[in-house]
């Protein structure tokens, strides 16, 4: 491996350096900023898995940055520009001359809209988070998915990167964690690799291993009132970037938990998983975060033993070191609150969605509903309006049964990492309600079920509205009172798994978070 200590290197860092120029260092650039520019030049360094050692790769990298991330900042990649030296032997941007090296030119954002910042202020809300997951969802949804991006999401590519990784920090991760730990962590991933390829398999089939970001931290990420702004994604070496989708949500879910805020974390895996009809990705989530935090370890391991870095900011990455390889090693066995799972329920137009939505915020845990799972079952958009026969086509008993079932399967998926799940359907019949119940025993869960009422008068108005908007649900006042007719009471469930609840009370999802014990034994764990 060669580093960026060269004396021309050296100067280049030097006469770029002018007077009201700002210097940001990572591992692999150094990143200049002068006004409303940014300048990003490539340390020529070889790290193995990346290598900028010659100009001419250094070229290679800095055009293959600016096309790659005009995917999610079209506004803010304006190109790739010369670096050129004076008549004085001086290292210069964008002037005149023959060119030594290249940079990438960029529009300099404000500082105080990036995610990191906002979260250190105290002003990253989950408004927020939820449109960075939705920003992410569509982004994959739209991202190269091919037989060469496939190979990289087999359990056996991911082995490739998760050797390296041990391999690159053999000799220095006890500089910041112990020996056992560092064990525990390899140990771990692994064995979490051998034992679950047919995972990892299934993720490939079903085409979530893309061309995503590979980078995709709260640093990176920008937010106005009127878009999301991602940049800096990985350029210089597919495997990294090439991935199952799940690997970006969990980088970005482990940054929230690095900076202590797993509720936040929790929130944006929930709102991805529904935006992306992904609810998969909680089987592998965790491994993936634990992936994550270990790559970010490594490379705060490479910054903190660069000798031509400064002093403060090789001290900075020590300490960064140890605590991602800390969560790392906590990815595997963190406590969140107890799980469960939370069924609402109701009459059409009772409010059964507005409370489901609420309840997941307040416990961060991921809704999966009867509509959006009917649409992404039938390829439609969730908005996308369903005219169907009452009790008919979609909403004929085998097409209904088919939806719950599928309900259950996504609900299962997250109930077996451990989190609590909340589902949103009118459960209507006993059988139904007996099936969520059979999926929570069969995950040594508790079940509840939550029965949302309201007036027959103000169902029917809102239904009456809903015709005149464009929503994710095809209730209609046509079928209402037949609906009402097909109602089968809730008798078959004790005391404790039912709770009837009225939507017209402003009060009703505390009302409900305080009958649920899990949910009133909630608190976020420290990091």
């Amino acid at each position: 491996m060669t580093s960026a200590t060269t004396p021309a290197a050296a100067q280049l860092k030097r006469d770029l350096l002018t007077p009201g120029v700002e210097l940001i260092e990572t591992h692999i650039s150094w990143v200049f900023l002068h006004g409303d520019d940014v300048w990003k030049v490539k340390k020529p360094v070889d790290l193995g898995f990346l290598d900028f050692s010659t100009s001419e790769q250094r070229y290679s990298a800095c055009k293959a940055e600016v096309h790659l991330n005009r995917r999610l900042a079209p506004h803010v990649y304006q190109g790739c520009v010369p670096i050129v030296r004076d008549a004085d032997g001086r290292y210069r941007i964008d002037e005149p001359g023959e060119p030594v090296d290249w940079a990438v030119h960029m529009v300099r954002l404000p500082e105080d809209r990036r995610a990191d910042a906002l979260l250190a202020a105290g002003r990253l809300e989950a408004a927020h988070v939820d449109r960075i997951a939705e920003r992410v969802a569509a982004f994959h949804a739209e991202a190269r998915a091919d037989e060469e991006t496939a190979r990289y999401g087999t359990a056996e590519a991911i082995a490739v990167n998760v050797r390296e990784n041990f391999r690159q920090t053999r000799d220095r991760i006890h500089e910041f964690v112990t020996a056992e730990q560092a064990a525990e962590i390899e140990d771990w991933q692994r064995r979490f690799l051998e034992d679950h390829g047919d995972l990892f398999a299934a993720r490939v089939e079903a085409g979530r291993v893309r061309d995503g970001h590979g980078d995709l931290r709260l640093e990176h990420v920008y937010l106005d009132a009127d878009r999301v702004t991602i940049v800096d994604c990985i350029e210089f070496n597919h495997r990294f970037r090439f991935a199952d989708v799940c690997a970006d949500v969990a980088f970005l879910a482990m940054d929230l938990t690095w900076n202590g805020r797993v509720d936040l974390a929790e929130r944006f895996l929930a709102t991805y998983a529904r935006a992306a009809n992904d609810f998969e990705l909680y089987r592998l989530i965790d491994f993936y975060e634990s992936y994550r935090a270990f790559v970010r370890g490594k490379v705060s391991t490479m910054l903190a033993l660069d000798a031509g870095a400064d002093h403060a900011v090789r001290e900075r990455a020590a300490r960064e070191a140890r605590r991602y390889f800390l969560l790392a090693l906590a990815s595997e066995r963190r406590s969140l609150w107890p799980p469960a799972v939370i069924a609402v329920g109701g009459w059409i137009a009772a409010g059964k969605s507005t409370l489901a939505a609420g309840l997941a915020g307040e416990l961060a845990a991921p809704v999966v509903d009867s509509d959006r799972t009917r649409k992404s079952l039938l390829g439609v958009a969730p908005e996308a309006r369903l005219d169907e026969s009452p009790w008919q086509g979609a909403y004929s008993r085998q097409s209904t049964e088919r939806v719950y079932a599928e309900m259950l399967r996504r609900a299962g998926a997250v109930v077996s990492s451990g989190r609590t799940v909340v589902l949103d359907a009118s459960f209507r019949g006993r059988e139904q309600r007996a099936a969520a119940r059979r999926l929570a025993r069969e995950h040594g869960v508790p079940f509840y079920f939550v029965e949302c009422r309201a007036d027959p008068d103000v169902c029917r108005e809102r239904l009456a509205r809903r015709d005149r908007e464009r929503r994710v649900t095809d209730g209609r006042i046509e079928i209402f009172d037949e609906f009402l007719e097909r109602w089968e009471s809730v008798d078959e469930l004790p005391a404790r798994a039912h709770l009837e609840c009225d939507t017209a009370r402003p009060d009703c999802v505390e009302k409900v978070l305080a009958w649920i014990p899990e949910a009133a034994s909630r608190q976020v764990p420290a990091v």
